[in-house]
């Protein structure tokens, strides 16, 4: 068996090897970069959706605070009523109270909230009008 002298440069050229080397070297720095910049447009969202959630979580928390004060309020001022119907021996009186405490305690102020779908559009649309 004899082998055969060949020269190195027969088996690989060393400037296609450096050539790809750079060109190589070159993609990863684009891609690299590529992803700087998505992981920066990904970071940018975030906030921008964490600051949205925050401003809905507000609005959600607002109308609930009103809703509950309101409730309160018309539960004191019937029960007052009451007071009074009981005070003076109204029993006409005495019942239309109780029926407007059991209807207002029927209606929950989630009701409203029940469809998560009209909420959610109500909350991305900067024109619509709350009312509390």
């Amino acid at each position: 068996m004899s082998f055969k002298k060949v020269a190195f440069n027969e088996f690989i050229n060393p400037i296609e090897c450096l050539q790809q080397m750079v060109s190589a070297y070159t993609d990863y720095l684009k891609i690299a970069e590529q992803e700087k910049t998505k992981r920066r447009e990904i970071d940018a969202w975030e906030k921008a959706t964490i600051a949205k959630i925050n401003v809905q979580r507000e609005l959600l928390m607002a109308y609930l605070d009103r809703s509950f004060d309101e409730r309160a309020e018309n539960f004191r001022a019937l029960f007052a009523l009451v007071d009074s119907a009981i005070a003076s021996d109204n029993n006409q009186q005495l019942a239309l109270t109780l029926n407007s405490i059991t209807e207002i305690a029927k209606a929950s102020p989630f009701k409203e909230l029940a469809n998560l779908g009209s909420v959610r559009a109500a909350l991305d649309n900067p024109d619509y009008e709350w009312t509390f």
